[in-house]
């Protein structure tokens, strides 16, 4: 069966999920406000709407990869949102990273007009994407995350339901902190491998398989050392989601004092002009008055 899916962002994350659904034989519609990355996926096969609610309208399912609560709000029930166009009981999924109250809010008011909603941000970036290897968590009704597993079939190797809307938000701020810190402790760790004289290159290698390995560090430390700060993802992002957690930690009342550090450190990266870079541009906090122009 062939899904006919409207994509509403097509950023480096939403351009990535195009791309892969595009290829894997869905009818894709895409909405975006920059015509260049509309265009890249027209041409790989979508078709261009000129708004969200033409796209909603064309299609059984929408996805959302966009990049805060407001702007999500403004694509679904602004002027010519997504609400206006979408036929009654058409599912919603947000593949957005957002707060979990709004996303609440937001599946309510969807409701209110005959929409279904499934949270189901992800991990593993635009690369695991590409191949169909993101984690996706999931929040929502059973039938409704059914629904959106079906869709996201082809772009997922791990899909998880983790509980009703909203759930899935609040299991991806806890992937960020897990991330977060992972980046920033292998960051550190490399920076202490050069100042000691180590070959910092050989030791993710040398650590394969023990308790110290990570995805993390076998993908970012040999960047490190290379200074390899290609973007795959953005500093100023994780200041959002690491926002996100705490705002959920002071609600909750959770102690959370090494996400307050990692925070910190990617405040301040942001605050010096970083925060467009990727997390390989952590080193940069670590070089200090040693480092080279950053270019």
């Amino acid at each position: 069966m062939t899904n006919k899916v409207a994509l509403i962002g097509a950023g480096a994350m939403g351009g990535a999920i195009g791309t892969r659904l595009a290829e894997t034989g869905n009818r894709l519609v895409v909405f975006d406000l920059d015509a260049e990355k509309v265009q890249a996926l027209v041409d790989k096969g979508a078709i261009a709407a000129p708004s969200a609610a033409e796209a909603a309208a064309q299609s059984d399912c929408v996805i959302l990869s966009l990049n805060s609560p407001g702007i999500v709000r403004r694509a679904v029930f602004g002027e010519t949102g997504v609400a206006e166009g979408a036929r009654p009981g058409t599912l919603i999924i947000d593949m957005s990273s957002i707060d979990p109250e709004a996303t609440r809010q937001l599946a309510a008011d969807a409701a209110a007009r005959g929409l279904r909603w499934v949270d189901s941000p992800l991990s593993g970036g635009a690369p695991k994407a590409l191949i169909g290897q993101l984690t996706l968590m999931a929040g929502g009704t059973e039938q409704d995350v059914a629904d959106a597993r079906a869709v996201l079939q082809h772009v997922a190797s791990n899909f998880t339901h983790m509980g009703p809307v909203g759930a899935g938000q609040t299991t991806k701020l806890i992937n960020q902190v897990l991330c977060g810190l992972n980046f920033l402790a292998v960051a550190e760790a490399t920076q202490l491998a050069l100042d000691a004289g180590v070959d910092a290159a050989k030791i993710p290698q040398a650590l394969k398989g023990g308790r110290a390995d990570s995805a993390v560090l076998q993908e970012y430390m040999p960047r490190f050392v290379a200074k390899d700060y290609r973007r795959t993802g953005r500093i100023d992002n994780m200041v959002k989601d690491l926002n996100g957690a705490q705002d959920l930690a002071r609600r909750t009342n959770t102690a959370m004092p090494l996400t307050a550090t990692c925070a910190e450190v990617h405040r301040m990266l942001t605050a010096a002009g970083l925060g467009g870079e990727d997390q390989a541009a952590l080193m940069e906090y670590f070089r200090g008055p040693k480092r080279e122009n950053f270019e």
